[in-house]
């Protein structure tokens, strides 16, 4: 795609304009069937060499980027988003809910965001909650005051979709009262009521952002989604029936507050796109917690790939010129649902430690594992996935070896896939290529020629594997702490 002159900063916040700009279509890339490791699970070797293929030295600029985690979540997404959001002019979020916790840490002061994009930390942004996204009133407003006390307004840069979907407290009770009823074959939600918010949804019975244009009729409306959720809760047995009126007063002045923010978002994203306007698009959660293609029914309420960024914004696939893949160098996830590669060890904890893997909406701890190409191959396909960010390099520094899952096996049958039939999953056996560790610490490199030789091996092995270039490789949590390539 040709080199597009940049429009000035100020082009995304401007009234409409006159030029119109026709946006690259994306290109989707096939990805070949990773090779089966032939020796044994310990003893499988590596061919690759320890050199990083390099990004196209005239690598154009692309105006539309989409941000993906193809892993569990908690890729480390906040971090990547954050340095692309400085080249953009408008950051959209597009699924999701409050759910969602994405950390960027500026200077030592650590900032967690759920429902606001993580590219409102760069004041140039306009900033975007797209009609995807089920947003709770009460926890964007709890999100904006703590962005104020640290020197980020962010209302006045903030767009609300008049068609996304409110989270309302009878939402979170609900979801209290359903896990608890499923006594130990609960999902792990984290308990956020993101998935009755959708079930209200799909019904076509909740209650959008746009209701809050006549507060008495959201009223109106949200006392009768309040006593359909207290009938669900009793007839479960389980969990507690929400008081109504306690409820609804701190509600309706989080709608209030919010109400002026509403606005038909996706016609200010189709302006801003003919304006010739910068785009960062984020997704939430990770490529194997979709509702279509994840570990269902362990997964979460939305679709999480590149399908959600479509119907979660208003735009087409056309507008988007790359799709940049998120993956942590090793597995972790929260909840519950099969995990091929868990590792319940002492090295399973000191990655958890040195990772400090515990969830930034809920704190619980993450289970973690070595990395599997098997799930991120199969997101890098489902997504047609360009660069992959490579998040948190540095805490495999001190294994003396790092195995990757390269295949499945069940029933002594290789898969080269992630298999839909959950049993299938639960029984699936890694197949690992092993590599060897290194001792040295990555913080201060910068470049690739500093990284140990080791670790230059682990990239390329996993460029190899996937047939995806890796763009950037993170070796800790601060801003700076990442090399570009």
């Amino acid at each position: 795609m040709p080199a597009t002159k940049q429009p000035r900063p100020s082009t995304a916040l401007a009234k409409v304009g006159k030029s119109q700009s026709k946006a690259g279509k994306h290109s989707v890339k096939s990805s070949k069937k990773p090779a089966p490791a032939k020796n044994s699970p310990r003893t499988a070797k590596s061919a690759t060499k320890p050199v990083v293929r390099a990004a196209p030295a005239q690598r154009p600029t692309a105006r539309s980027r989409v941000v993906l985690g193809l892993q569990w979540g908690d890729e480390g997404k906040g971090k990547v988003i954050d340095l692309l959001a400085k080249e953009s002019e408008v950051v959209v979020r597009c699924q999701g809910g409050a759910n969602a916790g994405h950390t960027v840490v500026v200077g030592g002061r650590k900032t967690v965001l759920h429902l606001l994009p993580s590219g409102v930390l760069h004041q140039g942004a306009a900033c975007v909650i797209g009609n995807g996204v089920v947003l709770d009133p009460i926890a964007l407003c709890q999100e904006l005051d703590e962005l104020a006390a640290g020197g980020c307004e962010a209302a006045p840069r903030l767009r609300i979709s008049d068609r996304a979907h409110l989270v309302l407290p009878a939402h979170k009770a609900l979801d209290a009262a359903i896990e608890a009823a499923k006594g130990a074959s609960k999902v792990g939600t984290t308990l956020r009521g993101i998935g009755p918010c959708y079930i209200d949804k799909v019904a076509r019975t909740g209650l959008r952002a746009g209701d809050l244009r006549n507060l008495a009729t959201f009223e109106r409306k949200a006392r009768d989604l309040f006593a359909a959720a207290n009938r669900q809760i009793t007839a479960l047995h389980a969990g507690t029936a929400i008081e109504v009126e306690s409820a609804m007063g701190p509600l309706l002045q989080a709608c209030r507050r919010i109400a002026p923010l509403v606005s038909d978002t996706a016609a200010f994203l189709h302006q801003a796109a003919r304006d010739g306007s910068r785009f960062l698009f984020e997704g939430a959660q990770g490529v194997l917690l979709d509702v279509d293609f994840g570990t269902y029914p362990f997964v979460t309420s939305s679709n999480t790939g590149i399908g959600g960024v479509i119907t979660g914004s208003g735009l087409s696939h056309k507008h988007f010129d790359e799709v940049i893949g998120v993956v942590k160098a090793y597995s972790t996830r929260v909840g519950s649902g099969p995990f091929p590669v868990e590792l319940l060890d002492a090295t399973g904890e000191a990655l958890r430690q040195r990772g400090r893997e515990f969830g930034a909406t809920t704190g619980r701890p993450r289970r973690c594992g070595w990395l599997d190409l098997v799930a991120v191959g199969f997101a890098c396909r489902l997504n047609g996935v360009d660069r992959i960010a490579l998040t948190k390099l540095d805490i495999l520094t001190g294994e003396r070896e790092v195995p990757i899952c390269v295949d499945y096996e069940v029933d002594g049958e290789r898969l080269g896939t992630v298999p839909s039939r959950l049993d299938d999953l639960a029984r699936a056996k890694p197949v690992w290529e092993v590599l060897p560790g290194w001792s040295e610490s990555l913080a201060a490199c910068r470049t690739i020629a500093d990284l140990p030789a080791a670790a230059r091996r682990y990239i390329e092995t996993i460029q190899n594997r996937l047939e995806v270039p890796v763009g950037w490789i993170g070796v800790g949590p601060g801003r700076d702490e990442i090399i570009v390539i």
